[in-house]
Order: structure tokens, then sequence, then C-alpha cells
């Protein structure tokens, strides 16, 4: 279901209204990272070593090991899947994939079955069986507030389960453990009814409490051999993989969360007033636009926001195509290009909404026409500010800052620090029927 282009503003208007507001001009800016990343043509074998790390003693000769994969924007996925089947497989077992991304995919076996194609995890490519299913066992409950705890059934059925998940910083909530093996096994590993139920508690529990204890409950109720761990560091790229044992899961989890904290790609400014973002995707945040990043937080119930970096207005160009249409986050923005409403799929961005009840976080922004449209807006809206001193960048998305344009007082600034190298002096945005001409920042 996609909206009509009708939706957006015609930049004539936009023009008219905003009067005669001058844009900057903009330079390229480098931030300057130390990182070690591990050879791709390496990555099955460190996966599999991973798989070494684990403890497969309650599991018979031949048994099934279900393994859980459905995280988007995790960098070199299909290797690190085929790594740990191959490795499963030498040892003796039958594994197979089940997806682990809640109501991911329109909350549909053939939909989420189609997302993992999409990420590049096909039978073919990892050698072994894909089993998706929306059916769910309930295997206990919290003590306290008796919470049901559920799980795929497939999942259940086998002899052991090993999660194979990204550890960063979620975009809800700040917690012990975040985004990762536990929330994969807490709410992907649930599936739909099992993030609802989450998000639902969520609101007064917090997921920051729930997820160590309900992670807990499925560890002793459930055959979980243990999770594969992936940190990436600050070009996406894969920096550490780790198998993690059931006895140590969550205090791993917490240790590698503090090193995805300190190595994720951040705005390196306090404060901007534009910020232009090419795309926003559920491959790039779980809300699209990584709260993290922009220091937003605005459909999160009781969750503080982040404490920098100050942005005045955010515009959002377009969305990634494995998002499949799935705009969760765009509330986030101040504006959206055309392309965001002509590419969103409504039925599944409200069911992932409502799932994760951040309805606020699909509020549709104002639909502007052009890039230049958009760029006009977003600065005639934030007060009187010298041409020399506005603070504008555009970046390709919140998760790939390595490289971004920005204006002249932010140029300046970044020649004074040794973080951040200067690519290009600012020279005039070149527009095309009102649409930038420039590359997204990443490829220049």
């Amino acid at each position: 279901m996609d909206l009509s282009p009708d939706l957006a503003v015609s930049e004539d208007i936009i023009l008219e209204a905003c009067g005669d507001t001058d844009v900057p001009e903009l330079g390229v800016i480098e931030q300057v990272w130390e990182t070690n990343p591990i050879a791709v043509d390496r990555i099955p074998e460190y996966a599999g070593a991973a798989v070494d790390e684990l403890t497969f003693d309650d599991v018979p000769e031949g048994g099934e090991v279900a393994v859980g994969v459905g995280s988007r924007g995790i960098a070199n996925l299909p290797l690190l899947v085929r790594g740990v089947i191959e490795r499963l497989d030498e040892l003796g077992y039958d594994p197979f994939i089940f997806p682990a991304m809640g109501s991911h995919g329109g909350a549909t076996a053939e939909g989420q079955q189609e997302m993992l194609e999409s990420l590049g995890v096909t039978e073919e490519r990892v050698g072994c069986e894909i089993r998706s299913s929306m059916e769910v066992v309930e295997v206990g409950e919290t003590p306290d507030r008796s919470v049901p705890v559920v799980a795929d059934a497939n999942a259940v059925a086998a002899d052991a389960i090993l999660p194979v998940n990204r550890i960063k910083p979620h975009t809800d909530f700040d917690g012990t453990v975040e985004s990762g093996l536990s929330k994969m096994m807490v709410i992907g590993m649930g599936k739909q009814r099992g993030a609802k139920i989450a998000h639902e508690w969520a609101i007064e529990w917090s997921f920051r409490n729930m997820i160590p204890e309900i992670t807990s409950q499925l560890l002793n109720a459930l055959p979980i051999v243990g999770g594969v761990a992936i940190v990436e560091d600050q070009h996406d790229d894969t920096a550490h993989i780790e198998g993690i044992q059931p006895e140590g899961f969550l205090d791993r989890e917490a240790e590698l969360l503090e090193t995805a904290y300190e190595i994720m790609p951040k705005i390196p400014f306090d404060s901007v007033d534009v910020l232009i973002f090419d795309k926003q995707g559920k491959d790039i945040s779980g809300q699209g636009l990584d709260t993290n990043v922009i220091g937003r937080r605005p459909f999160a119930i009781n969750e503080p926001k982040p404490d920098r970096p100050e942005i005045k207005r955010i515009f959002v160009r377009g969305l990634t195509e494995t998002s499949h249409g799935n705009a969760m986050g765009m509330g986030s923005a101040d504006f959206v290009h055309q392309d965001v409403a002509t590419e969103l799929n409504a039925s599944d961005t409200l069911i992932n909404a409502i799932t994760a009840s951040t309805i606020r976080g699909v509020r549709l922004p104002p639909v502007v026409e052009t890039d230049r449209a958009g760029l006009v807006a977003a600065l005639s809206t934030i007060g009187v500010i010298d041409q020399e001193e506005v603070r504008v960048i555009r970046a390709a998305d919140t998760m790939h800052l390595g490289r971004f344009y920005a204006s002249q007082a932010l140029v300046e600034e970044a020649k004074e620090r040794d973080d951040l190298r200067v690519i290009a002096d600012p020279e005039p945005i070149e527009f095309d029927d009102g649409q930038f001409t420039a590359a997204s920042p990443q490829t220049t």
C-alpha cells in the first residue's frame, strides 16, 4: 500500500513561502578512525571458531541445532551464517535456520523467509534448510508479573538453539544489554506474539529490566547452547566474532555492548542546525534513524533521549531498498522527500509500529517535492543564522558517517581537530530539477 505523491508540497510553493533563503556551500569531511577488521575471506573461519567456544555436551549426535538469524544491516551476514552452519555440520549436527525477527516481514512466515533472502541468507548460500513459521510455544512466565514467555515452535522442538547476532546500542532504551543476542531471543525468537508482549510490557517495565529477566527464563527453559556475538567497527566492518556460553550470557554481552558504544559511528559535533540523510531504513537501525546518532527519541515512552547531539532540523531523502517500504522511525524527521512517501509500505510500517508500541515513530512528516525544497524549508525554520555560521551536514545515513558533506562553519572547526580530516573545501550545491546532483557522501 503506497501513499500518493500528491502529499508532496511543490518546490515552488516552498520557495515562495520561505522567501529569499540562501543555501550554504558544502565541503567534505572524513572522520579519522583506527580500525582492524577481520579479513572478509576469513569470516567463515572466525564464525566456525566461535561455535567451538560453545559446549554441546547435552546435544545428541546428529541432533538438530536451530540457528536464529534475522537482524538487518549486519556486515557479511551470509558468510557469518555459513561459517556457523559449516562448523555445526563438521561437528556432526543437523543445523537449520529459523527467522528470529519478531514481526518483521509483515508478520508472515513467507515474508520473514523473503526478508532472510533479501539479506543474502538462502538455503543454497548458507548450506542448510530454513524453517520459517510464526507459530510460537509458551515456555514459561516471569515470576513477579506472570508475563508469558514464548518462543519459535521450530526452535523449541530442536535439540539445541544458537542465536547469531550483532551487539550494538539500541534505539529505544539504555541498559546493560540492548540490541544483541538477548533481545533476539526475547523479541526476535518470540515472533509477532512475543514481540507484541514484550513491547506492551516494556512501557511500564522497561526493556532494560525485561530483557535480562526473560533471557534468564529462556536460558533455563530451552536448550540454548550459547550464542555467536558480532561487534562491528566504525566502518560497519566485522571486527569481532565470539561464542558466548549460556552461563556468561548476560555478563559477556554487557561487556561487548560497552565496546560497541565506544566504537559506534557518531555525528562528531555537539550541535547541528540541519542534518540531511540520503536514506533511512530498517537495515540501518530498528528505528530507521539511529536515535543514539541523532539525539532524538520522540516515540519511546518513559525513556530519556540521548544527551547529544542537539539537531534543529532533520531532512530524510529516501528509504533503503532492503527496508521493503518499512518507514519505521520516519517520525524522527522534520521533513521527508516525496520518495519516502511513494516508497512507503503503510501496512508493514504500521504493523511494526503497533508491535513495537511506537506509533509516534511512524507519523509522516511534511513531504516535499525536491531536495532543494527540503533544505530550504529546514533552513528557514531554524531562526536567523549567518550563512558563514550555519551548521549543515549531509550524510548517507546514521550508520555510514565516515565521510559526509558539511558547511563552512563545520569545515573550519574540522581543520582544528585531529579526529577529523577535510577532504574538500566547500563548493556551491548543484541541483538538477531541484534534486542534489552530488553523489551520496560515502561514494565521494
